[in-house]
């Protein structure tokens, strides 16, 4: 139906994660109905980034610099690293303002319905980091589903012989969420995570 230039572009689209094929046909006639110069703006933005990030060498987050901007930071507490599964969390968690220590990025979790196994994230280089005596306290942020509670409850396993204090974010109903929609499992995190007032 389309030439072929327009059929590999809206391929390309297609290969984009949560891009369906209506949705990749509206992105591709977007690009091709717009000015010249917002193709080429688009193009050199994937080329820039594609070759100036790279994973920081300390804690797998995505940067231009190595080490990147959060492990660069000395006024950050250097006695606590979060780890998460993606960079994505990284954003999500800096955007509390909350969390002053480190970050550890495992790119998983371990499924092995997937083919993902410990050897595949960063479950290795992040005991490396923790041979640093000055490592109190690691917290597991990983993501509240099976993958997710399997990756913390064997990192956990890992790390308790060392001596660190091992923490799980909590889990549990979302501000402004209602109680009879919330399912089962999250009704259990959330009394498991109960705490006094």
């Amino acid at each position: 139906m389309y030439s072929e230039s327009v059929t590999k572009l809206i391929q390309q689209f297609e290969k984009l994660p949560g891009i369906g094929h209506k949705t990749a046909i509206r992105l591709a006639f977007y690009i091709l109905e717009s000015p010249k110069e917002v193709a080429e703006e688009m193009a050199n933005a994937l080329v820039n980034a594609k070759n100036k990030v790279k994973f920081c060498s300390k804690c797998f987050n995505l940067t231009e610099n190595d080490p990147c901007e959060i492990c660069s930071d000395k006024k950050r507490d250097e006695s606590i690293i979060c780890v998460v599964e993606n960079v994505k969390d990284v954003v999500a968690m800096e955007k509390t303002h909350e969390y002053r220590g480190y970050y550890h990025v495992l790119h998983g979790a371990i499924s092995p319905m997937n083919n993902i196994s410990a050897g595949d994230i960063k479950i290795k280089e992040l005991l490396q980091r923790l041979s640093d005596d000055s490592i109190k306290e690691v917290i597991l942020a990983t993501n509240p589903t099976v993958e997710g509670e399997a990756t913390a409850m064997y990192i956990s396993r890992l790390i308790k012989p060392l001596g660190i204090s091992v923490t799980r974010i909590a889990h549990g109903i979302p501000v402004g969420g209602d109680l009879e929609y919330t399912d089962e499992i999250t009704l259990i995190k959330a009394l498991e995570g109960r705490r006094e007032m």
